[in-house]
């Protein structure tokens, strides 16, 4: 997988203040998520992130990647692709 880093913007319930993704927008396009695989915690330069891996069907085929989610600004970000 490839580091991308980009903003996006994502659909999402939250349960006991912790996000469950939806959807997500990159670049126009929308893309729905089919499964979130695994779902973690870390902290990068010192902010906390959730950090979920996902597939989704891109192109005719299932693709994993990871988007992050930064609890103090609330922005989302592909992360891996």
């Amino acid at each position: 997988m490839k580091i991308i880093a980009a903003s996006i913007e994502a659909l999402a319930w939250f349960e006991n203040d912790k996000p469950h993704p939806l959807r997500f927008k990159l670049n126009g396009k929308e893309f729905k998520i089919e499964q979130v695989i695994h779902g973690a915690e870390e902290k990068l330069a010192g902010n906390r992130m959730l950090i979920f891996r996902c597939q989704s069907e891109i192109n005719g085929e299932l693709r994993p990647y990871e988007i992050k989610y930064e609890l103090n600004t609330c922005k989302w970000f592909l992360w891996r692709m």
